[in-house]
């Protein structure tokens, strides 16, 4: 299909987002437990996804001309063929549309399998894809297991690329089992994310960033900011202000517009969640605020923070993916760079500090795919997404989604002056 089309197409899939924005936002938070009022966002992202990439289809297979004396050399871009998208249960909606916009504007075939936890707005996008005119077979949904569908999946032949975002444990299954078939792969994985917070910060600023990159989303993401490194001369004070901002926290009925935390998604996470309370307890950390249940129905689990831990606690190591934030002080900015750094994750990092020549410093040596300086995670869809570590392979975004989900070819073209070897002449 021509670069046109698949803009034309990819730019109606969005407009019928948009048209259908309350009824996805509504199955998102009946799926996820997820609050309203972040949901109702994650569906006009998804389309704004749509639009970037849209706008991008007629460039995807651009290349350059590179000069030689005897070649002239060009390159250009080819889809990849068809590829396999895995997609988890927290925002799917948004992060389908993050990695099925660009292997589609690619001109990719996609097989579709979405978390079992959280199927309906898989459903409904395929749905929209279809009316807005995609050709059929173009885009496949499949419903299952990670174990069985998943693993399927990544170890089909005629699938020749896998675009995951899940767990790290889960990445590396999936690596394994495209190894036969020497898949390509891409993957978005886990987080244990450090806000690093120096003294002379704007700590009002801080404080909003450090609730929201926390509590926000019920703090099921991997972006989010789940290890505080406090400098001392101000952890006290700093800490006395988070407690009472999170013991005022509204937890709730996800519809209810004015809840700002929702249940957890399912059993099995709320027992993973809960059980870091007594770890953090025989660990020696301090519970400062929640550290329980709330309620005798449902997931819910009051907004969380652990106080005095140390870097080699599990509570700071592992990923709880809860709302749940662990707080360490530090005396230096060394002191903080190697606590931020001493984790098998790298996928995010943010700095406050009105110190540029500190941020600088402190950034380019801060082992993580993306930090913000002074701010909470503000995506911008240009620039490159993903991780180092643990945390992934691979980058989302602008031209770096193309990367994956094409193949580059150069063509050499001979001028008068190349002259070929001659061989038993």
């Amino acid at each position: 299909m021509l670069a046109l089309e698949r803009k034309k197409i990819l730019h109606h899939i969005a407009d019928l987002i948009d048209e259908r924005a309350e009824e996805i936002a509504l199955c998102e938070c009946w799926d996820t437990g997820q609050a309203l009022r972040f949901m109702s966002k994650a569906a006009l992202r998804g389309a704004e996804n749509f639009r970037f990439f849209a706008d991008k289809a007629a460039s995807a297979r651009d290349g350059q001309q590179l000069q030689s004396p005897t070649l002239m050399n060009v390159t250009t871009r080819v889809p990849l063929g068809p590829v396999g998208i895995i997609t988890p249960w927290n925002t799917p909606f948004m992060l389908s549309t993050w990695k099925i916009a660009p292997a589609l504007a690619a001109g990719c075939t996609v097989v579709h399998k979405p978390a079992e936890l959280s199927p309906l707005t898989a459903r409904i996008l395929c749905e929209i894809a279809h009316e807005a005119g995609l050709p059929p077979g173009v885009w496949n949904l499949v419903n299952g297991y990670g174990e069985e569908a998943g693993k399927r999946l990544s170890e089909h032949p005629d699938i020749k690329a896998i675009a995951f975002v899940g767990e790290s444990k889960t990445g590396s299954m999936i690596m394994k089992q495209g190894a036969d078939t020497l898949k390509r792969v891409h993957f978005e994985l886990g987080g244990k994310n450090p806000v690093v917070v120096f003294d002379d910060a704007d700590l009002d600023r801080a404080l909003d960033a450090v609730i929201f990159m926390i509590y926000s989303l019920n703090g099921e993401r991997c972006t989010s900011s789940s290890r505080l490194l406090i400098q001392d001369s101000i952890a006290e004070e700093f800490q006395a202000r988070l407690v009472e901002r999170i013991n005022s926290i509204k937890v709730g009925h996800p519809l209810d517009p004015k809840t700002e935390v929702g249940p957890l998604i399912a059993q099995e996470h709320f027992d993973k969640v809960t059980s870091y309370f007594e770890i953090a307890k025989q660990d020696g950390a301090t519970i400062a605020a929640g550290g329980e249940a709330l309620g005798d129905e449902g997931y819910f689990v009051r907004p969380t923070l652990f106080t005095n831990a140390t870097n080699q606690m599990r509570i700071a190591q592992e990923e709880i993916f809860g709302p749940v934030l662990t707080a360490i002080t530090f005396k230096t900015e060394e002191e903080a760079l190697e606590l931020a750094n001493d984790t098998q994750y790298g996928l995010t990092g943010f700095v406050w500090t009105n110190d540029l020549t500190r941020a600088l410093r402190f950034t380019n040596q801060l082992e993580a795919g993306m930090i913000w300086v002074n701010s909470e995670n503000v995506r911008h869809l240009p620039t490159p997404f993903g991780g180092v570590k643990a945390s992934g392979i691979g980058r989302d975004g602008g031209d770096w989604s193309f990367d994956f989900y094409m193949e580059q070819k150069h063509i050499g073209f001979a001028t008068g002056q190349h002259k070929i070897p001659r061989l038993g002449a």
